[in-house]
């Protein structure tokens, strides 16, 4: 297979799983896609959770000390968030969502801009936020193979449906995040020809677990967590770790 099928598969799974959420959304009551979103908040929160305790990953306490691997996740979300937030990166997320929905969709009344906007915003996340993105867009451009990005694109099909039955169109309109993301992810991976430390990874890993809690509480309604200006702290955890590997 040649490199980037695995992002090019992955965003297929999310416009088939969107366009198969959207004809299901459209026969359930309001309730039922209520009780079909709080599923996927409970969902993301179990995920977010499983990433981030890679933060107590023997690899990366070995690299950095036992003490630090909290401090560079606390580190990287503060300094990444003051970067996201003077950059206005929600503010931006969020206005790109309502270009596309204004494109896309015939529909301008402002509750369904809203929930345009607020699954295009939690799937973006939800599909780019975690380990086996990451991980999977370097490995697919380093040749070794595109498993991990086939597994995630399975997974993302399958949450698409459940998303787009609750928030529709706006779920497939994160498939183009998908694309950029990934595939920037893959262009790297095939530019450094070799994978990201064990350490810097679950720096990495840990981070976007919290990020993915921000998606999670978004979801329940329980906060409007700004996940997307809180982006930064993804490259932020990288360099924090390899600083404190320089200084130790």
């Amino acid at each position: 297979m040649f490199r980037g099928i695995g992002t090019v598969v992955n965003v297929a799974t999310v416009l088939l799983g969107s366009g198969i959420g959207v004809l299901v959304g459209h026969r359930l009551p309001h309730r039922t896609r209520d009780v079909v979103t709080d599923a996927l908040g409970l969902v993301t929160l179990l995920i977010a959770a499983l990433s981030a305790l890679a933060v107590t990953d023997t690899v990366l306490s070995d690299a950095v000390g036992d003490s630090a691997p909290v401090l560079i996740v606390l580190g990287s979300l503060i300094l990444g968030g003051i970067a996201g937030s003077l950059l206005r990166i929600e503010h931006r997320l969020e206005g790109f969502g309502g270009f596309l929905q204004t494109r896309l969709t015939r529909n301008q009344a402002s509750v369904e801009r809203r929930r345009f906007i607020e699954g295009f915003v939690a799937a973006s996340m939800l599909f780019c936020v975690g380990p086996l993105t990451i991980l999977g867009s370097l490995s697919d451009g380093l040749g070794n193979g595109a498993d991990q990005l086939l597994l995630k694109a399975t997974l993302d099909g399958f949450a698409a449906i459940a998303f787009a039955a609750s928030f529709g169109w706006g779920v497939a309109a994160s498939a183009l995040i998908v694309l950029v993301v990934q595939g920037s992810l893959t262009i790297l991976g095939a530019a450094l020809g070799s994978f990201v430390p064990d350490a810097h990874l679950s720096a990495i890993t840990a981070t976007g677990g919290l990020l993915l809690v921000g998606v999670g509480l978004r979801l329940l309604q329980i906060k409007q967590v700004p996940v997307g200006d809180l982006l930064p702290a993804l490259i932020v955890a990288p360099v924090l770790t390899q600083a404190v590997l320089t200084l130790r």
